[in-house]
């Protein structure tokens, strides 16, 4: 039995068993990444579909997933490799690559214009361990780290990256408990203070999907947008106003069909209520 210490869960771990995410399991007591190094995807992605707008725009980026998620949310976009019964048949049955070979692939893309590696698809920090070893070597190639997470990891884990990650996109999914405890299955507190820590260390951008009758009133996009505005950077340096914003369209899929798709016009009008507070707001998915 290990007691895993990624997240809020802190799951028990039995011996060859598994926690909540699914990708971390207990080996002679202690707990460590099931998935490391199992690639479900891989791709050659432009930056701004991380979504980054204002991290070296135009570059490309080698963009590598694996398997298991931390959260539930019951519209997941990536269900097959995150939470569902395909995310754990992956688990069986998929490829496995090194750090070395990652690195080695990023490197051979620069002529394509790769800039470096972008953790994504999956919940990366669930396997923070392959993150850092990577990582590490697409720093000594002179290359750049991008990680997109749900932020929900204790600051400990991301102290442990932080050295390596040049920019994120976290997923701030709304801004009440409600929400992120009873939809997400999440830790509103946890995700605000990974987020608080991360402005201090490296690029971020944060992304907000837009979901009817869930989180989609002005008020809660202005109580959300006034906290990014006062959050502060390196050496306590105000950056929270220049903190790009990704308001995103929802559509009905995986277990959320009983609701319509977003409005566009509603995520144009919260995109400006957003503008009262934040000087680079980008809308997706319109």
């Amino acid at each position: 039995m290990g007691r895993c210490e990624v997240c809020f869960r802190h799951c028990e771990i039995p011996e060859g068993g598994l926690g909540f995410c699914g990708a971390r399991t207990c080996r002679d007591g202690l707990v460590t990444a099931a998935n490391y190094g199992i690639v479900t995807s891989l791709a050659l992605d432009p930056i701004e579909k991380k979504p980054l707008a204002r991290f070296h725009p135009s570059s490309m980026i080698l963009s590598a997933g694996s398997y298991g998620c931390n959260l539930r949310c019951p519209f997941c976009q990536n269900y097959q490799i995150s939470w569902s019964d395909e995310a754990f048949e992956f688990a069986r049955r998929g490829e496995s690559i090194t750090p070395e070979e990652l690195v080695s692939l990023a490197g051979s893309l620069k002529g394509r214009g790769n800039i470096g590696v972008a953790f994504t698809y999956n919940e990366p920090l669930i396997g923070y361990e392959f993150v850092r070893d990577t990582a590490k070597l697409v720093h000594e190639q002179g290359m750049l780290n991008v990680m997109v997470t749900n932020g929900t990891a204790e600051r400990s884990v991301l102290r442990e990256l932080a050295p390596y990650i040049d920019a994120m996109n976290i997923d701030l999914k709304g801004f009440t408990d409600r929400y992120y405890s009873k939809v997400l299955g999440g830790d509103f507190d946890m995700v605000k203070a990974f987020i608080e820590e991360a402005v201090r260390n490296c690029h971020v951008e944060l992304t907000i999907l837009i979901v009817p009758g869930e989180n989609d009133t002005d008020e809660e996009m202005r109580e959300m947008t006034e906290w990014i505005a006062g959050l502060t950077g390196q050496e306590g340096r105000p950056a929270g106003r220049e903190i790009p914003l990704h308001i995103s369209r929802f559509f009905p899929r995986f277990h959320m069909n009983d609701r319509s798709a977003t409005s566009v016009r509603h995520i144009y009008h919260l995109a400006e209520v957003a503008r009262e507070q934040l000087k680079y707001v980008y809308t997706g998915n319109c």
